[in-house]
């Protein structure tokens, strides 16, 4: 029996239940400010930074990457609240739902980008 695909799947798992756990104490710690998903934003911000530091660090293949980026940062980042906020604020506040979505999909690319600017190794400078 390969043990190799069970072990890639008790990463993700366990890596999921810390990135979900650190996402619940994020939204406890961070209230939204008038309806407006605060804690939300920074987890998928924040995420998007690390997934491009760790995308440009780790080969895809390695166990800590999925354990890190696919586990961790996986239940960390939140696509379902994301969306579930923006249509709750689209009730009340359509043109801040639009703005929260807009923004959110624009920084979190720079976040990424960002993240893979700074994961990248730097030439060695030769005198």
């Amino acid at each position: 029996m390969n043990t190799a695909p069970l072990v890639r799947v008790l990463l993700v798992a366990v890596g999921g239940t810390v990135g979900t756990a650190a996402r619940l104490g994020l939204g406890l710690a961070v209230p939204d400010a008038g309806g407006f998903p605060v804690a939300v934003l920074m987890a998928n911000l924040i995420g998007a930074l690390l997934i491009g530091i760790l995308t440009a660090r780790l080969p895809a293949t390695t166990g800590l990457r999925l354990f890190l980026g696919t586990g961790l940062l996986g239940g960390f980042t939140t696509y379902s609240a994301f969306m579930t906020g923006t249509v709750a604020l689209w009730a009340d506040a359509p043109l801040i739902a639009i703005a929260y979505a807009g923004g959110t999909l624009v920084l979190g690319l720079a976040a990424a980008a960002g993240g893979l600017r700074l994961g990248r190794p730097r030439a060695e400078a030769t005198s």
